[in-house]
């Protein structure tokens, strides 16, 4: 694991926290808070990809990076960029693509945390002596004597990104740390600002986890070549033609450039026939078809408690609502979800978050996994 490090301050002589910096102003707050605080603190930009193959799109590692030192710098923190491209390839691109070809929804950024920042860079993390990774995630951790770790819903319920966290395992929560987690994302501009921070005014990035501003369309298109076929409706009428299976989501209503007969009713995505290659369209409404599930099972699950209780909320995607759903274990070590009310456009493969329910207020994450029945 290939490591280059930027002492920017001699008096530093151990550090208790690693602060995953990615050049972003949430995770340079989140250095700051914890210097602030009292902790030593090294700072770590992960290195993950660089668009080598020329995928279309700007991937600004090279700016990322000096925009973290930058931080340091102000903060007089070590600075170190550790090489991860390989494991991110292997542990979440491929994944990704693989994914796709098969006809899921995958989400890489939720696999990135497992995988990368509470994984591959953990494990380096402790073996450096560090006692705990830190990011710049809206989210809480709270610990329960006798039960363990639990993650909570971020402070800014517009930025929560607790989400993002399901998948991380019981020993993994207990070593995160998320120092922004009780703040608002104007009062982290306004720490970043207080402090002098050099990117105090950045944009957010909105793109792949650690690629950049790829497009995912564009993204795919490199690895998974056009694959044409039918558009149909649910009688099986052909409307038009699709690129690819890959490139369309349950529940899309733009995209698919098939016009609506009916007059303020557009078509949207309410299925994939893989066998023959068709993307059925339907009308939105809970009674068409495949477009609202009443149940589905969870597979992969990684949970904070030894069973998840019978009642849970579910969020099936990240900007999505938690529903009320009663939780059932399999004999496969699956769980079976039952929603008290139907739930709009899952898709195999889409991570599903689940939280207790409402004596808890739907803020304490239980853990999560993939669709992989729905009905």
């Amino acid at each position: 694991m290939p490591v280059r490090a930027i002492i920017l301050s001699r008096y530093l002589i151990m550090a208790d926290i690693l602060v995953a910096l990615s050049g972003g102003v949430d995770s340079a707050a989140a250095a700051a808070l914890l210097v602030e605080q009292g902790h030593h603190v090294v700072a770590a930009y992960m290195k993950n990809w660089v668009n080598d193959e020329n995928i279309p799109g700007e991937c600004p590692w090279e700016r990322d990076i000096e925009d973290a030192l930058g931080v340091c710098r102000k903060l007089g923190i070590e600075f170190r960029v550790i090489d991860l491209i390989e494991q991110y390839r292997s542990r979440v691109v491929n994944y990704l693509i693989e994914g796709y070809r098969s006809g899921a929804t995958p989400n890489p950024d939720v696999l990135c945390n497992r995988e990368m920042k509470f994984g591959v860079l953990l494990d380096y993390a402790l073996e450096q002596g560090f006692s705990s990774v830190a990011t710049g995630h809206y989210a809480n951790r709270l610990d329960v004597p006798g039960e363990g770790s639990y993650v909570l819903r971020g402070a800014d319920r517009n930025k929560d990104q607790s989400y993002f966290l399901a998948l991380m395992r019981p020993e993994q929560v207990a070593r995160a740390v998320f120092p922004v987690g009780q703040i608002t994302k104007p009062q982290v501009r306004e720490l970043a600002r207080r402090f002098g921070l050099p990117n105090a005014e950045k944009k957010d990035s909105q793109g792949i986890c650690f690629i950049g501003q790829v497009k995912m369309s564009d993204f795919l298109r490199h690895y998974l070549p056009d694959n044409p076929g039918d558009i149909v409706d649910l009688r099986g009428r052909v409307l038009g033609r699709h690129d690819g299976l890959h490139l369309f989501t349950m529940g899309q209503r733009k995209g698919h450039h098939v016009a609506s007969p009916r007059e303020g009713v557009a078509y949207v995505v309410v299925g994939k026939d893989l066998k023959r290659n068709r993307l059925i369209l339907g009308y939105e409404g809970e009674e068409t078809p495949g477009l609202y599930a009443r149940s589905a099972i969870v597979g992969g699950v990684s949970n904070t408690l030894r069973e998840l209780p019978e009642r849970v909320m579910a969020q099936p995607r990240y900007r999505a609502p938690a529903v009320h759903a009663t939780c059932t274990r399999l004999t496969d070590g699956r769980y079976q979800l039952i929603f008290d009310s139907p739930v709009r456009a899952l898709a195999l493969g889409q991570v599903c978050a689940l939280y207790a329910p409402d004596a808890d207020r739907g803020e304490r994450l239980l853990g999560g996994g993939f669709f992989e029945e729905i009905d």
